[in-house]
């Protein structure tokens, strides 16, 4: 009898584990949103990570989060890494390639709670409406994510965090490109008015 037990466990570990692996071996994961504001105003909010804070979805899971910031200001050669609580752990990401107001790729890599390295891109592409922008995570399942995946929809886990992060980014987005048409409006105004002590002198005149 406990012959015959084994004998059925092990069937039906060894039919879940064949199971397992025939999962999909690699994921991707994609979101994107309208935004009423220039490519270039845009990716000023991506290419830096200092900006990231205004728009990403995990920063407000943890205000504590710990952040450090190393490489080059924006675009290729930023480094981020961060230290959070249990919802955002912790990880690190580099900008690896940028062409600006178009595209930014990312490698991103994953420390706890679960180890894992994965691609990130942004496109950014110019409409009649302003910009539309996609989010794109891609990567391979281990064994371990294979088996998650029976039990975790994990593009819909993922994919609404990036519907949260680009909702922020286009509120973010839209925010700076309306003060930075006031500021032009400002300069040019500014740039047309007559000088100071012409006004005056022209007052002055019979």
């Amino acid at each position: 009898m406990l012959k015959r037990v084994l004998a059925v466990v092990v069937v039906v570990v060894l039919g879940l584990v064949g199971f397992v692996a025939s999962r999909p071996s690699t994921f991707e994961i994609k979101r994107s949103v309208l935004i009423n504001a220039p490519p270039d105003v845009v990716y000023a909010q991506v290419a830096s990570f200092k900006s990231w804070n205004a728009w990403s979805p995990w920063d407000a899971m943890d205000p504590a989060m710990k952040r450090s910031y190393t490489g080059a200001e924006a675009g290729v050669g930023a480094q981020y890494a961060w230290e959070g609580n249990d919802q955002v752990g912790t990880g690190e990401m580099k900008i690896t390639d940028a062409k600006p107001g178009e595209h930014l790729g990312l490698d991103l890599h994953f420390i706890t709670p679960f180890e894992a390295t994965n691609r990130t891109d942004f496109d950014f592409l110019k409409t009649a409406e302003g910009t539309s922008v996609t989010w794109l995570m891609s990567g391979k399942n281990n064994f371990g994510a294979r088996a998650a995946t029976l039990f975790m929809d994990m593009d819909k886990m993922v994919g609404g965090d990036f519907e949260k992060g680009l909702a922020g980014l286009k509120i973010a987005s839209e925010k700076a490109a309306t003060e930075a048409a006031a500021a032009r409006k400002a300069a040019d105004e500014a740039a047309a008015a007559p000088p100071v002590d012409d006004a005056l002198g022209d007052a002055g005149t019979p």
